[in-house]
């Protein structure tokens, strides 16, 4: 995180979540590198999270330059980059597959400017209260 001061805040008893845990993890890491390129050094970063009856929200948040009125869902396109090529390394596909693996997931993903500058990007994830059903399997079957 390059010496970046890293706020985690989670309310008590947050529950599971039925995702694919390597994108998800890739989701969040993608936005914490972004963080870190995209804002000032040594500026703070903000993870958060909050639970709705049927939702889990969870945002990562920075004091960077923030995102330009009317870019929001563009920033989501594929190859979109708000910075010139020369600035940033990469080829814009990093957001996109990041909205991808969260609506995969039944989810959904935005952005917005913070107050007091900076970038919001949350994502959505639908809470379920009991896991998915298993098909129940034949106790007499012998496995292959």
């Amino acid at each position: 995180m390059q010496d970046r001061p890293v706020t985690v805040r989670l309310p008590e008893g947050v529950p599971l979540v039925w995702v694919d845990a390597v994108l998800l993890q890739q989701v969040l890491v993608n936005l914490l590198d972004n963080a870190v390129k995209y804002t000032p050094p040594g500026s703070p970063i903000d993870i958060t999270a909050e639970l709705s009856p049927y939702r889990l929200t969870i945002a990562v948040e920075d004091r960077g330059p923030g995102i330009p009125a009317g870019m929001e869902q563009k920033l989501f396109d594929k190859f979109y980059r708000l910075q010139a090529e020369s600035a940033q390394s990469g080829v814009g596909l990093g957001l996109a597959i990041c909205r991808a693996a969260v609506q995969a997931h039944g989810g959904e993903m935005s952005v917005e400017s913070r107050q007091g500058g900076g970038a919001a990007f949350s994502l959505t994830l639908p809470v379920q209260k009991d896991p998915p059903p298993m098909a129940e399997e034949d106790a007499s079957e012998e496995p292959p």
